[in-house]
Parts: structure tokens; C-alpha cells; sequence
């Protein structure tokens, strides 16, 4: 049923929306001339370049070990060659607003006697977990700054709450009866959906692995933040690891937020502008933020393309 799927519509889909993308960033790296992009590129060079890929493969396996783990905690073992290749097909359709294309995951798990509530559970699980990774990594820089440091621990307590909710399973199911009884009927059942895959995310939110899972994703983002690090001071700039970590965060979160596919756009225009004013130049800003870019989102988007090409395992 997969294959009839997805078949039809994921390649001539996907192509399409992949060559929009690319095409709105082609137009993005004009923007800063192809001469300095390319002479940027030359500058990191082979090696440069390898470490940032390398770097963002870290990101991308600490992230499938906590996925596993997720999966695990629902009550599913789902044989790993199999599980990611899975996890990285959702990489291909990461461009989409939202993040809604990496749930393409749910299609293939059914197949592996996961029910789409505990998949979507898993991918908000991994959500929520990478946004409190992100946080983190935001806080560390922002904490240098004296009068930045409430709005930190202003940070940290929403974190708290939110995870408290996640375990108030009494809280939980009393707002479902709720909505399938007071809610109109497509409402309430949207509503009592909702709540189920809260409830699963429950599983995965226990102080051990809460601890797990945030150790995980701080060094899975924290990778791709060092690798932005790298890139920067390769072109000539100079800035601290600690500014580097915030810049790609905080852009990260403002891409996110925007809903663009993937960010494009509001994450680029937000870290060229925090690099301008840590004293970047703006060819070397531009340049750093399309190798970046070009060594994380692409990259990944490529890997997830070649993912759903490969034949589907049957067994779990």
C-alpha cells in the first residue's frame, strides 16, 4: 500500500517542490553573487566542507538513536536498517511547511505495526525534544548577557510546565472526555486525536529519558552549530563558538516559526543579519549561510530523497 501511495504523487511532488526551493535559493545566492559563494567555497575547500557534512551526519545519527528509543518506549522494535531509512526518507520532504512532510514516516511505520497515533507521538516527541535542545543551546548564548539571563530562566520554566503537562494523564484524558462530549463531532474527534498523541508523547518525556534524549539532541544540534563555527572562521571572520551556537539557534527557530518549507528565507535572512552585527561582512555573512545551508537542510534533503527511492522492508 505504501509503494501504490506514494508512488503516484512523491516523486513528481517532491521534484516539484525541491525545484521551487532550489530555485528561490539560487535567487537567494545571487543575491551575494555567485563569485563570492563560489570563492567562499573554494576558501573551506574540500576538507572544510567534508567536516561540515561529517558533522551534520553526527547530527542526523544522534537523533535516529533517540528516535529508536522513542519507538522503543511505545512499545515497537523496529529493525534499525529499516527504521532509518525510514527516519531519513522524512529528511526528503523536511522542506515542506511546518515539518508536516517528515510525518511521511506514519505511512511507512504502519506498515510496521506502529498505529499513526504513536508515530505522529514519536515525531512530535523528536520535535519537541530538538525546539528544547535549540532552547538550550539559545540560553547558553544568551547568558553571557546579564540582561538576558530572566528571559533564560523565563525560557527554562515554559519548558518545565510544558513537560509537566505532558505527564498529567488524569488532566489529559478529562479534556478528551471533554471534547468528544461538549465539541462538535469532527471537532471533538480532531480534538480527541490530539490528545492521544500527547498522551503517547507522555511515554517519552520520563525524567530518564527526558535527561537522554536532551543530551542527545544538544550534541546533535550543537554539531551543526560547531560546523557553522567552522565555516565562519574559515572565510576569514571571527567569531566565538558561543556567538555561533546562539546565531544558529536562534535562526533555526525563527525559520520554524516562519512555516516557510524548510525555513528558507526566514532563517537565512536571520542568521546574515546577527553575523552583520557580530562585525561580519555581508559577502562573507551571505557566503557562510549558504554553505551552511547548502551542508545541513540540502544535504539532508538529498539523503531523504535517495531514502525513498530505496525498496521498502516488510519485516519489523
Amino acid at each position: 500500500m505504501t509503494k501504490d501511495v506514494l508512488r503516484g504523487w512523491r516523486f513528481r511532488a517532491l521534484l516539484l517542490i525541491v525545484l521551487l526551493s532550489a530555485f528561490g535559493y539560487l535567487a537567494f545566492s545571487l543575491w551575494a553573487g555567485w563569485h563570492e559563494v563560489v570563492a567562499a567555497l573554494a576558501r573551506v575547500g574540500f576538507t572544510g566542507t567534508a567536516i561540515a557534512l561529517s558533522l551534520s551526519l553526527v547530527n542526523y545519527g544522534l537523533r535516529f538513536v533517540r528516535w529508536q528509543r522513542f519507538l522503543a518506549l511505545l512499545g515497537h522494535h523496529v529493525h534499525a536498517p529499516e527504521s532509518l531509512r525510514i527516519y531519513i526518507a522524512g529528511f526528503g520532504l523536511t522542506i515542506l511547511p511546518g515539518k508536516v512532510g517528515e510525518t511521511i514516516r506514519s505511512v511507512f511505520l504502519k506498515h510496521h505495526g506502529v498505529s499513526y497515533p504513536e508515530s505522529l507521538a514519536a515525531f512530535f516527541s523528536d520535535q519537541f525534544s530538538n525546539l528544547i535542545s535549540i532552547l538550550v543551546l539559545i540560553g547558553l548564548g544568551l547568558w553571557a548577557y546579564p540582561q538576558y539571563q530572566p528571559m533564560v530562566i523565563a525560557l527554562l520554566v515554559v519548558i518545565v510546565i510544558g513537560l509537566l503537562v505532558f505527564q498529567q494523564t488524569a488532566w489529559l484524558r478529562a479534556i478528551e472526555d471533554f471534547a468528544l462530549q461538549r465539541l462538535p463531532a469532527r471537532l471533538g474527534k480532531l480534538a480527541g486525536h490530539a490528545i492521544e498523541i500527547v498522551l503517547h508523547s507522555g511515554r517519552c518525556f520520563s525524567l530518564p529519558m527526558l535527561l537522554y534524549g536532551m543530551v542527545l539532541g544538544i550534541g546533535a544540534w550543537g554539531a551543526e552549530g560547531v560546523a557553522f563555527y567552522y565555516v565562519v572562521n574559515q572565510l576569514d571572520s571571527s567569531i566565538s563558538l558561543q556567538t555561533a551556537l546562539f546565531i544558529y539557534g536562534l535562526a533555526m527557530v525563527v525559520g520554524a516559526l516562519s512555516f516557510f518549507p524548510g525555513g528558507l528565507g526566514g532563517m537565512e535572512a536571520t542568521m546574515v543579519a546577527l553575523l552583520i552585527l557580530n562585525n561580519v561582512a555581508q559577502p562573507q555573512a551571505v557566503a557562510a549561510t549558504v554553505l551552511i545551508r547548502l551542508a545541513t537542510l540540502w544535504f539532508a534533503v538529498a539523503l531523504g530523497i535517495f531514502a525513498l527511492s530505496l525498496p521498502e522492508r516488510k519485516l519489523a
